[in-house]
Parts: C-alpha cells; sequence; structure tokens
C-alpha cells in the first residue's frame, strides 16, 4: 500500500468533510509527561479529578485504544459571523457566552466528521482500527495537534496558527496504520505576553500553563460549587466560559468565519438579557438549550453564573426582585445571590438629607433622647 498516497487522500477527504486542516503524528508525547505530572502536582486541575485519575495515560494515546501507531489530528473553525465580542463584553446588562457555545455542540459535531473520516479510509484499505475523539478521553489534544503541524501551543495553552489565529475546535483520530507523519510546528509567541496580562484573573500563571481554579472557563463551566469572591467581580458579564485571552491576540486578526452554521449564535442568544436568562425555569432552560454544549452544567449552575453577572450589573430594582425570587432553591445558589443582591443595593444613589434629618440620625446614633 502506498501510504504517502493515502495520507493525500486523508487529507483531501477531511476537507471535503467541513475540516480546514489535518495533520498526521506518532503516539509518542513521552516529552509532555513531565509538565503533565508537575501541573496535576501543583493542583491546576481544581476538581477535575479524571484528570487526576487517569494520570499518564493522557500522554499514551496507545493505552486508550490498543494497537494505535498514528494519530490523525483535525481543525474545524467555529467563529460564529457578527461575534460582537467588544459590543457583549461592554454591556453589562447583557450575558457573555463563550463564542464556541453560542451555537451547536461542536463534540457531536466533530466526532461525527471524523467518524465518517474514519468509514471512508476504512472502504479504501479494509478494515482498520481507528476511534475518534473530541474532548472525550483523558488525551493530550494540544500536543498532538502541534506535533501533528497544526500550530504552535501559545502562551494561554491553546493551539495557534499564524494563518488562522486559534478560534477552532480539534478532534483526533487514533489508528493503527503506518501513515508518514507531519513535521511538528516551531512557531513560538516571541516577546508578546498580551494574553497573560489581559487575562481578568491572572489564571495564566506561567508561559502556556493555567491554573484553572482561576480560569473563568473552568469557574462557569466544570466547577460547580461556591465561586470564591476574590473572581466574582473580575468575571463580569461572563457566564459561560472566557473569551478574553483570545480576543487579544494579535494571530486572531487572521481568523475565518466558520463555514459550519451548527456554529453560528442560536437564536435565544440574540438578545441576551440577565434578567430573561436568569427568570429562565427549568423547563424553558432545557428547551432553549437543547443541542447546547451549556445544557450540561444544569439550570441551577446557569443561575448561579448569572446571578454573578447580574451582581456586577448596574443597580436595577427589577435585577433585585428577580434574584429574590429564586432563593430558597440552593444552598450553593442562595450564597451567590445574596452577595449580588449586596452588590446591587450599594450601588444605590444616598438621597441628599436636610440638616434636621441629619441632626436627628446623629442624635439616635448617639443614644441621646431625641429632645436633647
Amino acid at each position: 500500500m502506498n501510504y504517502q498516497e493515502l495520507a493525500n487522500k486523508i487529507k483531501l477527504w477531511a476537507q471535503e468533510l467541513g475540516f480546514q486542516k489535518v495533520g498526521i503524528c506518532d503516539v509518542d508525547l513521552s516529552e509532555h509527561e513531565g509538565a503533565l505530572q508537575k501541573w496535576l502536582d501543583a493542583g491546576y486541575h481544581g476538581e477535575m479529578d479524571w484528570m487526576a485519575r487517569h494520570g499518564m495515560m493522557r500522554a499514551r494515546p496507545a493505552e486508550l485504544l490498543p494497537g494505535t501507531i498514528r494519530v490523525i489530528s483535525a481543525r474545524m473553525d467555529y467563529l460564529p459571523p457578527e461575534a460582537q465580542f467588544a459590543s457583549n463584553l461592554s454591556a453589562p446588562t447583557q450575558a457573555y457566552i463563550s463564542r464556541y457555545a453560542l451555537g451547536r455542540d461542536y463534540h457531536k459535531l466533530v466526532r461525527n466528521q471524523l467518524k465518517k473520516l474514519g468509514q471512508k479510509i476504512e472502504q479504501e484499505v479494509g478494515k482498520f482500527g481507528y476511534r475518534p475523539f473530541v474532548d472525550s478521553a483523558p488525551i493530550l489534544e494540544r500536543p498532538l495537534a502541534q506535533k501533528a503541524g497544526l500550530g504552535w501551543t501559545g502562551k494561554h495553552s491553546l493551539i495557534l496558527d499564524k494563518d488562522c489565529g486559534s478560534w477552532f475546535f480539534l478532534g483526533e483520530l487514533l489508528i493503527d496504520l503506518p501513515l508518514p507523519i507531519d513535521e511538528p510546528h516551531q512557531g513560538d509567541c516571541g516577546k508578546c505576553k498580551a494574553c497573560i496580562t489581559s487575562c481578568p484573573t491572572q489564571a495564566i500563571v506561567e508561559d502556556g500553563v493555567v491554573d484553572a481554579r482561576r480560569c473563568i472557563s473552568y469557574l462557569t463551566i466544570e466547577y460547580d460549587g461556591v465561586i470564591p469572591e476574590e473572581f466574582r467581580k473580575p468575571m463580569g458579564n461572563r457566564i459561560y466560559g472566557c473569551d478574553d485571552c483570545q480576543l487579544v491576540c494579535p494571530w486572531n486578526r487572521f481568523s475565518e468565519i466558520t463555514e459550519q452554521n451548527d456554529f453560528h449564535r442560536r437564536a435565544s442568544f440574540n438578545n441576551p438579557d440577565l434578567v430573561a436568562l436568569f427568570l429562565w425555569e427549568e423547563e424553558a432552560f432545557l428547551k432553549n438549550m437543547e443541542g447546547s454544549a451549556i445544557r450540561r452544567i444544569g439550570h441551577l449552575q446557569w443561575m448561579r453564573n448569572l446571578s454573578i453577572a447580574m451582581g456586577n450589573a448596574p443597580y436595577s430594582q427589577s435585577i433585585v426582585d428577580a434574584l429574590e425570587s429564586r432563593k430558597g432553591l440552593s444552598e450553593v445558589l442562595d450564597i451567590h445571590i445574596q452577595w449580588a443582591i449586596e452588590q446591587q443595593q450599594s450601588q444605590i444613589p444616598h438621597q441628599t438629607l436636610s440638616n434636621k434629618q441629619e441632626r436627628l440620625i446623629r442624635i439616635v446614633q448617639k443614644g441621646l433622647p431625641r429632645d436633647a
């Protein structure tokens, strides 16, 4: 079999299936095991226990699918048209949702296309071992993508390509065919530290290393507990994920709009008013989030995130009333609601008091008789 010819065909088929770029690499990630263990030992994975539980399997693809000797790494762009980054972030009464989650859940779409790619290869070569992965297994997808030539690891830990930035999903097809491998990407960010300095919660603790416990994406998506107060103000109106490190990246000037309609903004988010979203009953939340990655965080966590954004919004009696109406649903939610109400009340403008009122207040405070 001419494996070079097969590799060329695979890349062509992948483009026909909606992928913008594909690379092929071997499965040796041993050079990344030390950094992975150091990251885990530091506790940077937060409460994502599965990361520690699987340990070094993340750096050993062949343990996921015995017989694997190659990985096909694929990129699919997701930047939606009319992303409205600046206008949305500067509108404190509207919810900001990470741009990857505005449309349909990417997991199923990318995985299905990878599965079709595997079936296409099978039609060409006969039965062989393969399995698609899209954030669905303990695998170091970014080192694999860099090794396959799709880009380099930026200081924000995401894969960057000088021709398209970082607004893309990654997926992997593990295979047991000895395809020729591509050259690893050798790019780097140079002296640029825009992503590090712009992170609202200083979650990027060193080049390429993110402390998930400080990351707004982790806090709003993966973490379902009480968000530490130190992070609530910096969260602003970000209720699901955060794009700040990508927004300031100069390479994202070259990003292209996605060709996938499924990644376009869904109608539910055309006017993401905080109060309106917060007042969704659970049934409405589930219906409006059908097919969305957001659905998995659940209604209570959705309201928890929104309550923080409402606390950060300018004072509004409608916000306070909405917050009050949701008390008692859960202890965790109540903590965030009470904080938000206090933030709102702290903004109530103080009325100008007359001299007589001020004197009365001073008398009462001193505990003196009223006729003193």
